[in-house]
């Protein structure tokens, strides 16, 4: 459903008050009117990007909010100029859902990771990661929480896949967009990045596999045309910058 256009009729404008569950309303909520075959395993819609109450609004599904405890689905709908990240829609939601508890799917994700590197001249190799969801061979990197920079980011994300402490490299900034699935519209932001230690330890939750690949083999390994890419501009930086 991430991506439909729906019309939601608000039945609890911005600013009014439950008195079931004791809180006010930050957001505009409402009903689906949809007849959209989904309709009826929704319980409601949350409105984001409109800062006014109304009383219907057409939009598109930006997230899809799945309760904990079997205790229903929301939906999060918003317009289609605008474009709300995780951490964005959790800051606006919190306020009825954060109690119980919920997982969330979004339509847009943003990530940051690196293109990390020891090494010197000749000698210089490459971090790459193999994710056990896409069994792909890439760089590490991993969804932007609340508060991050987009360095602060890549360095938790570079540490938590793979143990590794990271430097940014100033001066170099790749960013690339695409859909997952057809469906999920993602942007990732690729620093250059030097190790400060080079054993690694992998989270054994969602990597599958790590090493160090000197550039050839980098490029035989990485699936992606884009990473490629990105590592091609990567080596040329650390040729042009003396490294």
């Amino acid at each position: 459903m991430l991506g439909k256009f729906v019309k939601v009729r608000v039945t609890s404008p911005m600013n009014s008050f439950n008195k079931r569950f004791g809180y006010k309303y930050k957001l505009n909520y409402g009903l689906i009117e949809s007849n959209h075959s989904q309709k009826n395993t929704v319980q409601g819609a949350y409105i984001m990007g409109i800062n006014h109450p109304v009383r219907n609004f057409d939009g598109r599904v930006i997230a899809t909010v799945k309760r904990f405890g079997g205790k229903g689905i929301v939906w999060v709908v918003a317009p289609k100029s605008t474009r709300f990240i995780n951490h964005d829609i959790k800051r606006a939601i919190d306020f009825a859902e954060a109690k119980n508890g919920y997982s969330l799917e979004c339509l847009y994700e943003s990530s940051c990771g690196a293109v990390v590197f020891t090494g010197q001249k000749n000698e210089i190799k490459f971090l790459l990661i193999r994710n056990k969801r896409s069994a792909h061979w890439g760089f590490p990197k991993g969804h932007i929480e609340m508060d991050e920079t987009e360095k602060e980011t890549a360095m938790r994300e570079v540490f938590e896949e793979t143990g590794i402490n990271i430097k940014i490299i100033s001066g170099f900034y790749q960013s690339s967009e695409y859909t997952i699935q057809g469906k999920i519209e993602k942007s990732v932001v690729i620093f250059l990045a030097e190790a400060n230690n080079i054993d690694y330890k992998i989270q054994e939750e969602e990597i599958e596999e790590c090493g160090w690949f000197d550039y050839e083999s980098a490029m035989k390994t990485l699936n992606y045309e884009n990473d490629k890419r990105i590592l091609l501009l990567a080596q040329q930086y650390l040729d042009e910058n003396g490294y």
